[in-house]
């Protein structure tokens, strides 16, 4: 499993010009789903995510997670957006390759089990449109970019 996660003073995803999901500060995450992945590695994935210290203290130093944030009463949010293209192997030539990423009914499987587990685990889970074009909309802050992968 991949994720690339975005640290965001406000994101948005829009479809066909429709408001399907959006938060203030707070995590956008881009979730790729492999095809050796299973409910194991979503858990990890979200514990991870939820974990990762991230966000500024007084100080101005990376102490603080999502869920440090959910504590001192400024509830950070959680834009979950699926994205297939995170598994691309461009190594063959110009046309990348997504072979390892999830077959569509697999990834939407996990990608709703990974949400599912997220709203369970957090107060403001929002997401984008499986399988579809969307229009992603974000203020990075910093810019603080991570990608991570768990196995």
């Amino acid at each position: 499993m991949i994720a690339v996660l975005q640290r965001v003073r406000q994101a948005r995803v829009l479809v066909a010009d429709e408001l399907v999901g959006e938060i203030a500060a707070g995590l956008m995450v881009l979730v790729c789903v492999e095809r050796a992945d299973s409910e194991a590695q979503c858990d990890r994935m979200l514990a991870k995510i939820l974990k990762l210290r991230i966000f500024n203290d007084a100080a101005g130093k990376m102490n603080h997670s999502l869920q440090d944030m959910d504590g001192s009463g400024a509830v950070g949010g959680l834009l979950l957006v699926s994205q297939f293209t995170l598994a691309a192997d461009a190594t063959g030539g110009n046309r990348p390759s997504f072979t390892a990423a999830a077959l569509p009914q697999d990834g939407r499987r996990l990608f709703d089990y990974f949400v599912m587990q997220a709203r369970s685990a957090h107060a403001v889970v929002q997401t984008g449109r499986f399988a579809t074009e969307m229009q992603v909309h974000l203020v990075n802050d910093g810019p603080v970019t991570i990608p991570l992968r768990v196995v």
